[in-house]
């Protein structure tokens, strides 16, 4: 017999962190406004929500650590733009983001979701944040809800424990 696990895109009394930087703020409240729409969408409370802000995305990693590990949340999700420069300096911001958010979904046992862009321009973070795109804080705050409802169904179903 096939155990099959598929996660669903509802919320019911789940408790959610965003942790979103300020820095290039055009840009990550457009993020913040497509992940709060998206909860609100798929039955979550904002009441339930706490947001986060950081000075930028170099911070988030740090704070969804915390976050993940209160025993407070059901999912952390992190939003942020990163856009790069004359420089390689985005290179390393992405890169340790990227892995320090990873850390803390694995050591946490919860849904950390990365919804950070990393574009070379602010046209292409436009785009990714509501225009022509998407937005990729809907797509964050997608994630952290299935990611929510299949671990759920894994325990549920006596796969996994805690």
């Amino acid at each position: 017999m096939t155990t099959r696990i598929e996660g669903k895109l509802t919320l019911s009394n789940e408790s959610l962190a965003i942790v979103v930087s300020r820095f290039n703020d055009l840009v990550t409240n457009r993020l913040l406004d497509g992940a709060l729409s998206t909860i609100r969408r798929h039955g979550g409370c904002e009441d339930r929500v706490t947001i986060v802000r950081v000075p930028g995305s170099f911070e988030i990693p740090l704070v969804a650590d915390r976050l993940a590990h209160s025993g407070k949340f059901n999912a952390v999700i992190c939003l942020g733009a990163v856009i790069q420069g004359q420089t390689t300096h985005h290179e390393y911001i992405n890169q340790q983001v990227a892995a320090g958010l990873m850390r803390a979904s694995q050591s946490s046992g919860i849904p950390v979701t990365f919804g950070i862009l990393t574009c070379e321009t602010m046209e292409q973070a436009l785009d990714r944040s509501g225009g022509k795109v998407g937005n990729k804080g809907d797509e964050a705050t997608l994630a952290a809800i299935e990611t929510l409802s299949a671990l759920g169904q894994l325990r549920d179903s006596g796969i996994i424990q805690g």
